[in-house]
């Protein structure tokens, strides 16, 4: 059983305006075959909460704490925290020219686990989960996520996490730019990791069609930089039908 532990946590970020702050006290946590959808409109501060977590520069914290299994999460290294079983699955997934899927993949199993994959379990495992997100393998020899849609981009991440076996995962609007078969897709992929491996899950959506695939235990309404309401999955019916005037006006 594992638990990701987020206590009153504070971000700024700098701007050209000046400093301005983020997240104003967040509490949350995520334990071990839970999900958690994290809703909210635009600007209220989801995404700062996913990438202050994994360790991103651009963010400050400025109070709170974040702990995985009682370790101090803010006091790692980024690669230190994945190490630690922590997942990012990012909005906007990056391109890395000249480096290709296979030896990411590869590289980043063997920083994860501590020794190099046998190659041939390694082969099978990474056919095999491809095969599940309906990728080709042809892609292992492509570029990371370049020239890749969206949703392929997206299942690379699925793929990532499979491979990985994180003990939390953040989904980072992993349903944005997703057509109907690629959402179902993506979904199934991380329900599959979840059922073997008992997996965390923080989703942060801004629409309920996900939540038809992965249903949450819990809801989380963010505005203003913090959780202003929660609740069961019934939250995102009530969310569906009124939207986030009610939060945004208050």
């Amino acid at each position: 059983m594992s638990e990701l532990i987020v206590k009153n946590l504070q971000v700024s970020v700098v701007t050209d305006a000046g400093t301005k702050e983020i997240l104003r006290g967040v509490d949350l946590t995520v334990r071990s075959g839970e999900t958690h959808a994290i809703m909210g409109p635009n600007g209220s501060g989801k995404s700062t909460l996913a990438y202050s977590i994994a360790g991103h520069p651009k963010y400050t914290v400025t109070g709170g704490s974040v702990t995985l299994d009682g370790a101090d999460v803010l006091e790692m290294s980024v690669d230190e925290r994945a190490k630690a079983g922590l997942f990012l699955a990012m909005q906007y997934p990056v391109e890395v020219p000249g480096v290709s899927v296979s030896n990411f993949l590869r590289t980043a199993v063997t920083a994860i686990r501590g020794e190099a994959p046998k190659v041939r379990t390694w082969v099978g495992e990474v056919k095999a989960a491809m095969a599940s997100l309906n990728m080709d393998t042809a892609f292992s020899e492509r570029n990371v996520n370049e020239g890749f849609s969206g949703g392929e981009k997206k299942r690379h991440e699925i793929l990532q996490m499979e491979l990985l076996r994180p003990k939390i995962a953040i989904l980072d609007e992993t349903d944005s730019g997703l057509d109907v078969d690629a959402l179902r897709i993506v979904s199934e992929g991380v329900n599959r990791v979840k059922s073997n491996s008992d997996l965390g899950v923080m989703l942060i959506t801004h629409y309920t069609r996900i939540l038809r695939y992965l249903k949450p235990d819990f809801v989380h309404v963010f505005a203003n930089g913090k959780i202003v309401e929660a609740g069961g999955p019934e939250l995102a019916d009530k969310l569906e039908e009124q939207g986030y005037a009610a939060y945004t006006s208050a």
